[in-house]
């Protein structure tokens, strides 16, 4: 397992243009998801890293909150499925319906889109405001990883609630943390 760190964000850029199949079996696009809420979340996840199942649980609860303020979240699984099953299509939808997942669950396959977004690691999370279309946020769910018991700030959903608002980010960005996309060879 490598540890990586998302690099500094280039605030203001625009989302990249998908068209991904989600574990509901549908094709999903970027423009399903632009202009109608002030923000939307991106993030790069999957199933069998670590750092994620250790936050799955807020993930989740990040989803909730999120559909209670009208900003869409959609998860996204770049990993190489051949090499990492775990990270397969099929038991994407399995993770996902276990779960009860209140986002998108997305599979990229050829690891184009996670390329595109410059996404490093599982959970890798990209937040943007004006109507989901200017990079805002790029930074750690919260300020504790490993222990939900310990957390004092959910530094993403903060973000997410002052772009729900019309107001800007003003808090420092920590990066996030976690393994690397497992990349096809």
């Amino acid at each position: 397992m490598a540890l990586m760190h998302t690099p500094a964000p280039e605030l203001g850029q625009a989302p990249f243009d998908f068209t991904l199949r989600g574990v509901d079996d549908r094709q999903h696009s970027l423009q399903e998801y632009l202009g109608s809420a002030k923000a939307l979340v991106i993030m790069f996840i999957c199933n069998h890293c670590p750092y994620v199942k250790a936050i799955e649980d807020r993930l989740i609860q990040l989803g909730h909150d999120c559909e209670k303020i009208g900003i869409p979240v959609v998860a996204i699984c770049s990993n190489d499925p051949v090499n990492y099953p775990d990270d397969s299509f099929e038991n994407l939808q399995r993770r996902a319906q276990e779960k009860k997942y209140p986002f998108a669950y997305l599979h990229d396959p050829d690891q184009k889109v996670a390329r595109q977004y410059g996404a490093v690691c599982t959970p890798d999370f990209f937040v943007y405001g004006s109507g989901g279309k200017k990079l805002a946020y790029r930074g750690r769910l919260d300020d504790s990883w490993k222990e939900p018991s310990k957390v004092t700030r959910r530094e993403l959903f903060e973000a997410v609630q002052a772009l729900a608002k019309g107001q800007s980010i003003s808090a420092p960005q920590t990066p996030s943390m976690g393994c690397s996309i497992k990349w096809s060879n």
